[in-house]
């Protein structure tokens, strides 16, 4: 697959994305159905007739479960089961061993008893005390599969679910009890599940071109993974970076060709050490303690890439050796043919600032 990469011009790569990267849509629709099932499953077995009141109240499917984003191949997603009669994100984090080890005792029971439109396989966890488990659903003849990481959460959205349009003070209300329980329990970003809803709307609406894009950038990921076999970047971190070198280009009034936004994309991956992006749909600067917690986060050591849901976790994470090596990558995929103009010249990259530019700080 890199050499079809590799060999094609940029005027190609629209066409490559869709007879290579595109899943199988069967696939696609019999996970779905057996989702539904898990979750239903779930909702109605973990801890009933247990004396304490903690019940699922929702799942929440997130990452590449839908049609949007999924490649082909393998593709990874989340399954967040939220829970009810939780108050904090500390009482989440004290009880996470105890909720885990219920949700894989049932997803055990489950795959004895009930049979799948896809091959269904639960993980065994290695840690007594782990933070998630996995399953997966497959289809060896399609060579297609999903891996779910299955967390438990506390619902901290939940006045949210039928407030569309929450007015800014409720999200103020919630970053305020985030900020405060993380900084004491020393565990920022430890709590960005909770706002899975909120990460899903994000890239809920967006043009099918950028989804397409972020299937391209999730291509390349995966062949650097295979090339390096070294520990890279979170994928999510080049999801947010794709994101953002696509609003530049939505605003610009020239054609937006896919092979200049990737190019960018990759430019901006070789100068990681510059990198400070945030976004401010769900938190922003008017309120008096998140936007002094956000001024302390955007003085903090590059490279920054906040969570558009939750502002304590920086997704491109503090591992400077996975991000150079990524960065290398980079700067060679840079000069590849599926850049070039049927003149063999290069395709110019947008004029484009590591870091956003509209800082309501000094």
């Amino acid at each position: 697959m890199e050499n079809g990469l590799c060999s094609i011009q940029a005027r190609e790569l629209d066409e490559f994305i869709c007879d290579h990267l595109f899943p199988d849509t069967t696939f696609l629709t019999e996970v779905r159905a057996d989702i539904d099932s898990i979750s239903a499953f779930l909702k109605e077995r973990c801890f009933q007739g247990a004396a304490h009141p903690m019940r699922v109240s929702r799942v929440v499917m997130g990452g590449s479960y839908d049609e949007h984003t999924a490649l082909k191949g393998k593709s990874e997603a989340k399954m967040v089961l939220f829970f009810n009669n939780l108050t904090s994100f500390e009482e989440q984090l004290k009880r996470r061993g105890e909720f885990v080890e219920e949700i894989w005792r049932h997803l055990c029971q489950l795959q004895q008893e009930k049979s799948f439109k896809v091959k269904f396989e639960v993980q065994s966890s290695e840690e007594p005390n782990s933070r998630s488990l996995t399953f997966k659903l497959s289809s060896p003849e399609l060579q297609q599969e999903v891996e779910f990481d299955v967390q438990p959460a506390y619902d901290v959205l939940y006045e949210l679910r039928n407030n569309t349009y929450a007015e800014p003070q409720f999200y103020n209300k919630i970053y305020t009890q985030l900020i405060h329980e993380c900084t004491t329990l020393e565990k920022e970003g430890d709590f960005s599940i909770c706002f899975t809803d909120l990460h899903q709307n994000f890239m809920r609406y967006r043009a099918p071109k950028l989804w397409n894009l972020i299937r391209l950038v999730k291509h390349w990921y995966q062949l650097c993974k295979e090339k390096l076999r070294e520990p890279l970047p979170p994928q999510y971190a080049l999801e947010l970076l794709t994101v953002y070198v696509w609003e530049h280009s939505n605003k610009n009034q020239e054609k937006v060709t896919t092979a200049k936004n990737f190019r960018t994309f990759l430019e901006l991956v070789a100068y990681y050490k510059n990198l400070r992006i945030y976004w401010t749909w769900y938190y922003d600067f008017r309120h008096q303690e998140v936007c002094a917690y956000l001024c302390r986060q955007l003085k903090k050591a590059r490279p920054l890439i906040l969570d558009p849901a939750d502002p304590t976790r920086n997704v491109a994470g503090s591992d400077l050796q996975a991000w150079d090596l990524l960065a290398k990558e980079a700067q060679t995929w840079m000069q590849s043919s599926c850049f070039r103009n049927c003149d063999m010249s290069f395709v110019p990259t947008w004029d484009l600032s590591p870091e956003r530019q509209e800082c309501a700080f000094q």
